[in-house]
């Protein structure tokens, strides 16, 4: 059977997040070069690029984890000034505590809040049902699949009940066949909540699959070269990327990107 995703979409007002006219600098190297974005509630937009390129910059600055040298960034309408309670951050390495099991690592963010025990459980369970690993709350991290802890992470998240989540390669470091299975785990999540999304990734496929739109950023200074609506019929099933309009999306954004990924190769650090 072929599974179908549905995503809500947010009008261009609804914006969660912004960044105007943002640049930043490490010493002499400007890694990021006047970018303006903005994340609709409920929109999932990808970014692409060359390693090196910024990508991830631009993402800690979103999460308040990096200051800007220019330009404003603003979330839910307010300045930016540090990290918030509602965003939630997805690393490539899931970041759970070892010595706590699966149930109790997805209630962490809530028991730092003061959520009393019982209600804390409660949730973590539902969680846990909600990324697939019902039957797992009494294990521990080193007991579950490079996968599975990724699951965790991402319940982890959606415990906090963020208005934007921030997801840096967290699939990265999956096999193929995992990293694909968790892109709709990822997307079947998220699906019904009004938070946006910004997603950092390597993979066109997964960035074509996932988005509502992608963004393209050239090698360093990084900078939006390019920007495509994916404008895939939804819901989306697993079938969607053999299409020919998927096929198109992929080649533009490769014919994009690979200029820039050779740039990489001969700029000196």
């Amino acid at each position: 059977m072929t599974r179908t995703i549905e995503r809500h979409r947010a009008s261009a007002t609804e914006h969660i997040a912004v960044a105007s006219s943002v640049s930043r600098r490490f010493g002499d190297v400007v890694a990021l070069d006047n970018i303006d974005l903005a994340i609709g509630r409920g929109e999932f937009v990808s970014i692409v690029g060359p390693s090196g390129c910024g990508k991830s910059t631009m993402l800690e600055i979103f999460a308040g984890l990096q200051d800007h040298d220019s330009g404003s960034v603003t979330v839910d309408d307010k300045p930016l000034t540090g990290p918030r309670n509602k965003t939630a951050i997805i690393f490539q390495e899931s970041a759970t505590l070892p010595w706590r099991t699966v149930r109790d690592n997805v209630a962490f963010a809530m028991e730092v809040k003061g959520v009393g025990k019982r209600e804390r459980r409660s949730r973590a369970d539902e969680l846990l049902a909600t990324v697939g690993l019902s039957k797992f709350g009494d294990h521990f991290p080193m007991q579950l699949s490079g996968g599975m802890r990724q699951r965790v992470a991402i319940a982890r998240c959606l415990s906090m009940e963020p208005d934007l989540i921030l997801a840096d390669e967290p699939f990265g470091a999956l096999d193929e066949q995992t990293r694909l299975v968790m892109s709709y785990e990822l997307l079947r999540i998220v699906e019904k909540l009004t938070c946006g999304v910004l997603f950092i990734t390597h993979s066109i496929q997964e960035a074509v699959l996932l988005s509502d739109r992608v963004l393209v950023m050239s090698a360093r200074p990084g900078r939006f070269i390019d920007e495509l609506t994916i404008d895939l019929p939804r819901p989306r099933s697993e079938d969607v990327l053999a299409s020919p309009e998927a096929r198109e999306l992929h080649e533009r954004i490769w014919s994009s990107l690979r200029d820039e990924a050779k740039k990489t190769m001969s700029i000196e650090p």
